[in-house]
């Protein structure tokens, strides 16, 4: 049996219902009346960009190989326009129809905005944005394909632009808007709307992929745009490709833009199962 390696632990009050499914152990963060679910996602190796032979590949996406020496905690869903609220007093989005939409028209800086006060009314609780490597990581859940579906996508499984799917695919409903969060099936990780829906900001400056191998990667220190993940509803279906990669300046709002919220970097939730029992 290999040896556990002592964690740092979510703090515990804050912590409302620990839960294992088949997707594996998640946790419920509440503020307020609203919540936000984290899925632990173990360390691991895999091989971050496209291949070559992928249709409609960038020319930023050079595969190289990553590894994850922690693991984290990342949110099921982006973050809502009701947890938002719950923690920001304003709400910045424009389809503001039902709280479950995921907030929208942020920008980096608000993003990060918000997060600052997640951590200070919650000390110790490390929220932060994903890296991109952790990002691309989760979204495609021990997958290599395009998408974490497979090869291919429909707008059942994704909120795209349906009057343009990924290459060879058939034409789909358009929604011209955002859906709510957690309403299309979820990843092999139980990871909701990693493709399509909103563009999530990464913690990351864009820079070009190095070609040798790297562990655990955060970016350029310096840079000018920060890189944005996912897709959204308003862009084709290759945008929603596990690979692809976006970036804009961190001050710029649009109208597409969320992001999803991840957890410090917490090695052990057997051992946190064990001491919450």
């Amino acid at each position: 049996m290999s040896e556990i390696i002592p964690a740092r632990p979510i703090p515990l009050p804050w912590v409302s219902n620990v839960v294992e499914d088949r997707f594996g152990l998640s946790v419920v963060l509440r503020v307020g009346n609203a919540q936000q679910r984290f899925r632990w996602i173990a360390p691991g190796h895999f091989l971050m960009g496209a291949p070559a032979d992928e249709a409609e590949r960038g020319c930023s996406e050079l595969p190289h190989e990553v590894t994850l020496s922690s693991g984290y905690w990342l949110a099921d869903t982006a973050c809502t326009q009701a947890f938002w609220l719950a923690v920001w007093p304003v709400n910045p989005s424009h389809f503001q129809d039902h709280p479950q939409n995921p907030a929208e028209n942020v920008s980096w800086h608000d993003a990060q905005g918000f997060i600052a006060e997640l951590n200070r009314r919650f000390p110790g609780l490390y929220a932060r944005l994903p890296s991109e490597a952790e990002w691309e990581y989760a979204c495609r859940a021990a997958t290599t394909t395009p998408f974490s579906f497979g090869n291919q996508i429909t707008v059942e499984q994704v909120n795209f632009h349906g009057n343009y799917p990924y290459i060879g695919g058939d034409k789909g409903l358009y929604r011209q808007r955002t859906v709510t969060v957690a309403s299309l099936p979820a990843n092999p990780w139980g990871l909701y709307e990693m493709h399509g829906n909103v563009w999530e900001w990464c913690a990351d400056w864009y820079g070009e992929y190095p070609e040798e191998p790297q562990i655990d990667p955060r970016g350029p220190i310096i840079g000018k745009m920060r890189v944005l993940r996912g897709g959204t509803w308003s862009d084709p279906a290759r945008y929603a490709r596990s690979a692809n990669r976006s970036r804009i300046e961190p001050a710029y709002r649009p109208l597409s833009s969320g992001f999803r919220i991840a957890l410090g970097q917490i090695r052990d939730p057997v051992g946190m199962r064990k001491r919450i029992r």
